[in-house]
């Protein structure tokens, strides 16, 4: 449940970060092909980029510590008495995401009904249907009129217009959107994406009419066929909405050139993005020393000294120094069944990951010293509730191990532990 809600939380931040962008820097630019990549690459960044999982590395990764057997710790779910909101929300959002299914699929097969209705025949290329229901619209491959005369120079425009529709596949983007807007059917934001996307194909359409009409008879056109209705919802309708902000776009003086050097931001906020939301970084200690960089040298007086590299130095290892890797690794007192029968003994499901229904793997860190004892204990992983705070606290407390040795020499070790919490 926790990947879902990372998920709604992420990609509702992307969609919102992207939006804004898009309001701030390209809306006003007439590049209207390259606004319309960025506006799809948007839908599925807010997708794709949630569930990526980019691990960022310095030094040695931490995956070369010594990675102890993941110990799985259970609660019975019918021990848990209290009302769990998560599961209430995941059965809210699935019944809001089968509506919006419905509705989109109703959107997509109820006009393709009506259209048997209708008069249809092929002109210039193009597929038309005629009824005197329709208003002038687009859907898929096909341009919806309630009447049509060729010798009507009206005609002629609404033609064009609708055209252009169809030749940029722009009801497949509104298919896209609208699978979208299943999947955020909760944000808001959602609408205004249908609503700044639909404007953009606007936009592009009437740029391939006033390329070869009057600009001003066709705004006079616009004006006269003002429709309320904006009918179905993955057609495009002549006259849909947002009348006046398309003729001030018809008037806008085409984007230079030197313009597009504003879709170069885009990288720069691509990679942040993913950066933030994609990218966990684990960062080795910089003093950690691989077994593989250890020497014996003997000293002034016959003694044996374990000396390694450290940041490109050879340096004699003291108490303080840690290892990834040893010869001989540490070893829990009494074997791993007794380390799992302390942690057996010790974890206590939190009572708000019961009631919260949260499940997870927590991962943590921890250091074994010379003398047996733990320090350093850390997260890496964590899944909240309470689970990251017992895991931490059991780890703290356990009883001393049997240290790790290299060449023979106590020495310092890292571990990794998973601790996987599971409501059974």
């Amino acid at each position: 449940m926790k990947w879902l809600i990372d998920f709604w939380i992420e990609g509702s931040l992307i969609l919102g970060i992207g939006l804004l962008f898009y309001k701030l820097v390209l809306e006003k630019l007439t590049f209207f092909d390259w606004n319309r990549v960025f506006l799809l690459s948007l839908m599925g960044m807010a997708v794709v980029i949630p569930f990526l999982s980019i691990q960022l590395y310095e030094a040695q990764p931490v995956l070369q510590e010594f990675l102890l057997p993941a110990f799985e710790f259970g609660q019975n779910k019918a021990e848990v008495q209290s009302f769990n909101w998560l599961d209430l929300l995941l059965k809210v959002y699935l019944i809001g995401f089968g509506v919006s299914l419905i509705r989109m699929i109703l959107g997509l097969v109820k006009p393709i009904f009506q259209l048997q209705l209708a008069e249809r025949f092929t002109y210039q290329g193009l597929v038309l249907a005629v009824h005197p229901k329709f208003e002038p619209a687009s859907f898929f491959g096909t341009i919806l009129l309630p009447s049509f005369n060729p010798e009507n120079p009206e005609h002629q425009q609404i033609l064009l217009h609708e055209s252009v529709h169809v030749r940029k596949k722009h009801s497949w983007d509104l298919l896209i959107t609208h699978l979208f807007k299943s999947l955020f059917w909760f944000n808001p934001l959602v609408h205004l994406f249908e609503k700044v996307l639909r404007e953009l194909h606007e936009f592009q359409a009437d740029y391939g009419v006033i390329g070869s009409y009057s600009q001003f008879d066709y705004s006079r056109l616009l004006l006269r066929l003002i429709v309320q209705d904006r009918g179905w919802q993955l057609a495009h309708s002549f006259n849909q909405f947002q009348t006046k902000k398309r003729i001030l776009m018809m008037n806008r003086e085409k984007s230079n050139s030197v313009a597009k050097s504003r879709f170069l931001m885009v990288v720069p906020l691509v990679a942040t993005m993913v950066l933030v939301f994609a990218c966990d970084q684990n960062i080795a200690d910089e003093n950690a020393i691989k077994p593989e960089n250890t020497v014996e040298i003997i000293n002034e007086n016959g003694d044996t000294e374990l000396h390694g590299m450290v940041n490109g130095k050879l340096v004699e290892i003291g108490a303080d120094e840690i290892f990834d890797v040893v010869e001989n690794p540490p070893q829990p007192n009494g074997g791993m069944s007794a380390w799992g029968e302390y942690l057996m003994a010790n974890l206590k499901y939190p009572d708000k990951a019961k009631q919260m229904g949260i499940e997870g793997t927590v991962v943590l860190a921890f250091v074994v010293n010379t003398d047996g004892s733990i320090s350093d204990v850390e997260i890496l992983r964590g899944i909240g509730a309470g689970c990251d705070e017992e895991a931490l606290r059991v780890v703290q407390n356990a009883p001393n191990w049997e240290p790790g040795k290299q060449r023979g020499q106590e020495v310092r070790t890292r571990m990794r532990l998973p601790i996987r919490f599971k409501l059974s």
